[in-house]
């Protein structure tokens, strides 16, 4: 388990990017990002269906199992609201921390969560006492001190005014998170700017900036906050060039036209590590003869 514990005694900016699958966390490795976050958004879009409550924490789980497996960098696993009530959400932590995952986040919406940036659903949110409490039973619940869990306030995304998110991350700081994440869908930081400066206790911050996105991950690094996540940029971008070169590609009705908007086949095999497959095989396989 990468123990991100440790990780924030140097004060340094931790840069977290978004990811669904094994080769999306290896790209975020191979680009210099210190940690994975495994993206409910990202996962449940790779599926092709909502950010919604809608995938099992065993699916989750296991596109987390499969990101953690293919980099050496810690993987935060998004677990919207602990797949149900303290019982659920205590469930949760006993197997991914069990599948050595260095940690996960929890949110206070009420399950079923709806994505923070669907536009025109009603947000509900549980109390802050009942997700304090769901945060002390996941503590309570781990194993290793090394494990490392964020709680998140959807205050600001359900429209409550500032008080109440500060009101709830202290509440949620106080149960024993590692981490606060406050969330926010403005176009400008002031909320995010606001909350850094009336925020009193040690506990790290967290900060998603997916709308307030000309706001520099240094400059909240400067606010005070320890953890930036780029949280859906990888597969949003993904989805934009695949659609693109396959518009080019069913137009022109020929493979060469995306000869320059695509890496090589090389490239792939370099990035699965094909090199080692190879050498396992030379090693380990008789000449001349099939490998059963």
């Amino acid at each position: 388990m990468k123990n991100l514990h440790q990780l924030l005694k140097s004060n340094k900016l931790l840069v977290g990017a978004g990811a669904h699958d094994g080769i999306s966390a290896i790209l975020a490795e191979r680009t210099g990002f210190d940690l994975i976050w495994a993206s409910g958004f990202e996962i449940a879009t790779s599926f092709g269906i909502p950010d919604a409550s809608i995938l099992t924490m065993t699916e989750h789980l296991e596109r987390t199992n499969e990101m953690d497996r293919s980099v050496k960098l810690p993987v935060i696993a998004d677990c919207d609201n602990g797949y149900g009530d303290s019982i659920n959400a205590v469930n949760a932590i006993k197997q991914f921390e069990r599948a050595g995952i260095a940690g996960v986040c929890l949110e206070d919406s009420l399950f079923p969560k709806r994505c923070s940036f669907y536009s025109g659903f009603q947000r509900y949110l549980a109390s802050p006492k009942q997700h304090a409490l769901k945060i002390r039973a996941c503590k309570d619940a781990q194993k290793s001190n090394e494990f490392f869990l964020i709680a998140r306030t959807e205050a600001l995304i359900a429209g409550n005014d500032m008080s109440d998110a500060l009101s709830r991350a202290e509440a949620y700081a106080q149960a024993g998170a590692d981490a606060i994440l406050v969330h926010s869908k403005q176009k400008d930081p002031d909320e995010i700017i606001t909350f850094s400066k009336q925020w009193r206790m040690q506990t790290p911050l967290v900060a998603i900036p997916t709308t307030y996105d000309s706001f520099s991950a240094k400059q909240l690094h400067l606010l005070g906050y320890k953890i930036v996540i780029f949280a859906n940029q990888g597969i949003r971008s993904a989805i934009k060039a695949i659609e693109d070169n396959l518009r080019l590609l069913i137009s022109a009705g020929q493979a060469s036209v995306l000869r320059e908007k695509m890496v090589s086949i090389e490239d792939v095999s370099d990035l699965v590590n094909v090199n080692s497959m190879k050498l396992t095989e030379q090693k380990y396989s008789m000449p001349g003869e099939p490998n059963l």
